[in-house]
């Protein structure tokens, strides 16, 4: 099955199939836990009954005719009634071996329950942590990380407690209800019809709570995901929050999303009080109905003493029972809202990447023909981009904040799908469209406007796209982005840490460290987007001189607003508004009116006061 397929049955399966997908590798001990809450409850089940024949027949000498078949025999076998009444330790040692039978079945429970809610954490964690690394850039682009890792965490845990505290110990309450309300008929009918009484009314109020506990567990759950990604984006940003003088600001902004999720909080605990002080009420309106009328039919010899504390015990064990239930729709709500949140990550359609897509070389023409594009919501941001890059060539992209010189790249990249109806973009006469995903991205090397380091040594970082990369390599790619020195710097070198983001490096640093990163792959097709304006004009120029050097038969796309970035270029596409402005070489464009030749104008009178 594909991923694809895989991901709509989820949604047509709905949460209760996404869980019996998650429960992969841990139903085995969820059943053999199971199994053993069904002992424990059997044996529950036995000790009230030791304690009736116990009280009636040994001690109270009753006709032990009242007694089903198999306790007959088995009083028969111990040697009698009148014979255990001298040996009264005989049914105290059955309690007590019940009583260890109980405690090793539980001790199985705890065990087992322990190693399939771990199981059942590590494999909702490993799916969804693939899932997300194989969803689209634009679904990235519209989820804030903090939600997700929220949604990863939080809402995992949730949804284990629900599996491992709720459902395992469902065949114990079924076993329980069910035998409890067995024998209590088998003693006294009456007495049952009354002890069920408030049972149905403990029932519909918990559904009745159901719905409204959903609401009030889905709004926290809602606004816990947004104070994690605030706290996220937050501490991300910090040395921005600080550089600015922003703390207060932002501490307000966290204390009244932190007060409001509180306030959440507060009222669904006004919610739960109330369902859990009602219930309370119920239950012990129904113990106080079993005791007062089970004293009453004693009295009048409807019932024995053994029959009675036996019916208090079984009365006990059907209340706990009806609790749990309630207990359960309260859980069910909070475990059905996490799992709503998960869905929806799982719900989300990964990439697919067909096996039998096309592998041409990428070091032939790239031609955009009749591109347009926007974005889910929003107008059109490209419009009727046409225009051809000979293999080996460099085109250089100028254009104001918003006018598609990043998304141009991105559609090249098929970071973002082009629709049919929108155009074509083909490299070598090939429509990108038809090409395995992951043949053209490994032939597509890009440097973005804001480069990611992650917490890790400079060399680590540098080989994360290539593990086998040899020294020769490394060092090849570190000289042409002129970060060698930075590297001989160090007093670790290549295993120096760059910290969270690569925090510990400058712009100019991180900038040459991503482009030699990109370098290290020796892709046909290498992009620049706005990813030297760190940098100063010298270095500058010395990167551009070696790229062309060592990597001059490489197709190359400079995004840039430094005129002497873009003088080099073989041809320079100048975007307004999404539309083609001007294309020429940079020569022609400084001939002509435009937004090429006023920045070439202001920039060059920048240089001049600078060097007079």
């Amino acid at each position: 099955m594909s991923k694809a397929s895989q991901t709509s049955s989820f949604s047509r399966a709905g949460r209760g199939g996404l869980i019996w997908h998650f429960l992969k590798g841990s139903r085995g001990f969820f059943l053999l836990c199971m199994l053993c809450a069904a002992i424990s409850a059997l044996a529950d089940m036995v000790t009230p009954q030791i304690v009736r024949v116990t009280v009636d027949q040994i001690i109270g000498g009753a006709s032990p005719d009242s007694l089903s078949a198999p306790v007959q025999a088995l009083l028969t076998s111990a040697g009698g009634a009148a014979s255990l009444k001298s040996r009264l330790w005989i049914p105290a040692l059955a309690i007590v071996v019940v009583a260890l039978f109980k405690a090793g079945s539980q001790y199985g429970f705890r065990v087992y329950n322990a190693k399939g809610g771990e199981t059942l954490v590590k494999t909702m964690r490993d799916t969804l942590y693939t899932h997300i690394a194989r969803l689209p850039f634009s679904w990235h682009m519209r989820n804030h990380t903090g939600d997700i890792i929220q949604r990863c965490t939080s809402d995992i845990d949730t949804t284990r407690n629900f599996v491992s505290e709720q459902l395992t110990n469902l065949i114990r309450i079924l076993i329980l209800l069910a035998l409890s309300i067995v024998f209590m008929l088998g003693m006294n009918p009456l007495l049952t019809l009354i002890a069920m009484l408030p049972v149905p009314l403990i029932i519909l109020y918990s559904i009745r709570f159901h719905r409204q506990i959903w609401e009030g567990f889905q709004k926290c759950d809602e606004n816990e995901g947004k104070l994690s990604a605030m706290v996220q984006e937050n501490l991300t940003g910090v040395r921005v929050v600080r550089a600015f003088g922003r703390e207060r600001y932002e501490r307000d902004r966290f204390d009244a999303q932190n007060e409001y999720y509180t306030s959440l909080w507060v009222k669904m605990g006004k919610i739960m009080s109330r369902y859990w002080s009602t219930a309370d009420v119920l239950s012990g309106v129904q113990v106080m109905l079993v005791v007062v009328f089970g004293v009453i039919f004693c009295l009048r010899g409807a019932m024995t003493s053994g029959e009675y504390i036996a019916f208090l015990s079984y009365n006990g064990m059907l209340v706990w029972p009806v609790r749990m239930l309630g207990r359960m729709i309260s859980e069910m709500s909070k475990a059905g809202v996490s799992m709503e949140r998960v869905g929806q990550i799982m719900d989300a359609e990964e990439e697919e990447d067909d096996p039998a897509g096309e592998t041409p070389p990428l070091d032939r023409d790239i031609v955009f023909d009749h591109v347009s594009f926007s974005y889910e919501g929003a107008g059109e941001l490209l419009q009727d981009i046409s225009l051809t890059i000979p293999a080996g060539s460099t085109l250089g992209i100028l254009g104001g904040t918003g006018s598609g010189k990043s998304t141009l790249m991105y559609l090249l990249d098929r970071l973002y799908p082009l629709p049919e109806e929108n155009g074509r973009i083909t490299i070598g006469g090939v429509d990108i469209r038809r090409m395995r995903l992951s043949h053209l991205r490994s032939g597509i090397g890009i440097v973005l406007q804001e480069p990611f380091l992650f917490s890790r040594t400079l060399k680590e970082n540098l080989m994360i796209t290539s593990p086998d990369l040899s020294e020769e390599d490394l060092s090849e790619a570190s000289r042409t982005a002129h970060l060698e020195e930075t590297i001989d710097s160090f007093s670790k070198g290549y295993d120096t840490f760059v910290g969270e983001r690569g925090v510990t490096l400058s712009g100019g640093q991180k900038q040459r460290a991503a482009i030699a990163r990109m370098l290290t792959r020796k892709a046909p097709i290498m992009i620049f987007d706005d990813s030297l304006s760190a940098v100063d004009t010298e270095t500058d120029a010395k990167i551009r001189a070696a790229l062309e050097k060592h990597f001059g038969r490489a197709t190359i796309i400079l995004i840039s607003h430094r005129m002497t970035t873009l003088s080099r270029a073989d041809q320079v596409l100048v975007l307004d508004h999404g539309k083609i402005a001007q294309l020429g070489t940079p020569e022609e464009l400084r001939n002509q009116p435009g937004l090429f030749r006023e920045i070439d104008r202001i920039q060059s009178i920048s240089r001049e006061e600078e060097t007079a």
